[in-house]
């Protein structure tokens, strides 16, 4: 048997629902993000949330065996790993909707360089997501991750199995609410495209003689890019004040 009084049993298994969702949410997750900062933002995190922690469960840290730490430690790393996927679903929604703006105003085959995943972007896409980045850390919506860690304490207990159901059904909630969010605020840019494509595709067949996609494609680019300028703030506002009151509300 393992007695769980010595302290660091018990903060190894918060630390495990800790660094999963550190493993996997925005920001944090980045490619760009050395192995050990992250490593130690894990421990930093755990031994803030540990205190209040330990005095709430205390009950919960009991003697048990080894094959229940075990499960325990993969149950705590699953929480983990899908409060912090959760989380990343609004980017990746979001970096799903840049991409095809990038394309509908011809930008989609300039790559940039890879900032939050491995594979390269089109560099609106890296720019629209690095934006959004920043603009969640400057406005300390990181905190309320690790306040979200801390509330997941009441819904998913220590020691409790989590209910694949009730994950499968928050899953897709995420999944719906994310997308029609990316779907909104890229909407101007996607009705943008769809317009200069129908006026020039009918423009093409009036002069058949001109290359119309070759003469316009540079306007069409600088028109998109110069709407992207305007309308920036509202776009960059209303993603992360949607996100921030996810985190907020739960």
């Amino acid at each position: 048997m393992i007695d769980l009084a010595v302290p660091v049993y018990p903060i190894f298994i918060l630390f495990c629902r800790v660094a999963g969702c550190l493993m996997t949410a925005p920001g944090f997750s980045s490619e760009r993000v050395p192995v050990q900062f992250r490593l130690y933002m894990a421990i930093a995190a755990t031994l803030a949330l540990a205190p209040p922690l330990l005095e709430r469960h205390q009950s919960a840290f009991v003697e048990i065996g080894p094959q229940r730490l075990l499960a325990t430690i993969l149950a705590e790393l699953g929480v983990g790993v899908t409060l912090g996927l959760l989380a990343r679903y609004y980017f990746f929604a979001l970096e799903t909707l840049s991409t095809t703006v990038a394309m509908t105003i011809g930008l989609g085959n300039i790559f940039g360089t890879a900032l939050t995943e491995q594979e390269p972007t089109p560099s609106l896409s890296s720019f629209v997501i690095l934006g959004a980045l920043l603009l969640v850390f400057c406005a300390d919506l990181h905190l309320e991750l690790i306040r979200a860690l801390y509330l997941s304490y009441d819904t998913t207990p220590l020691f409790s199995t989590p209910s694949a159901g009730a994950f499968l059904e928050e899953l897709s909630r995420i999944l719906t609410e994310s997308h029609l969010l990316a779907l909104r605020i890229c909407s101007p840019f996607l009705l943008f495209g769809l317009v200069v494509n129908v006026a020039l595709g009918l423009l093409a067949r009036l002069t058949p003689q001109l290359q119309i996609y070759f003469v316009s494609g540079p306007l069409a680019i600088f028109l998109g890019v110069s709407a992207l300028f305007v309308f920036d703030w509202d776009f960059f506002s209303a993603f992360v004040s949607h996100y921030g009151a996810w985190l907020i509300k739960g």
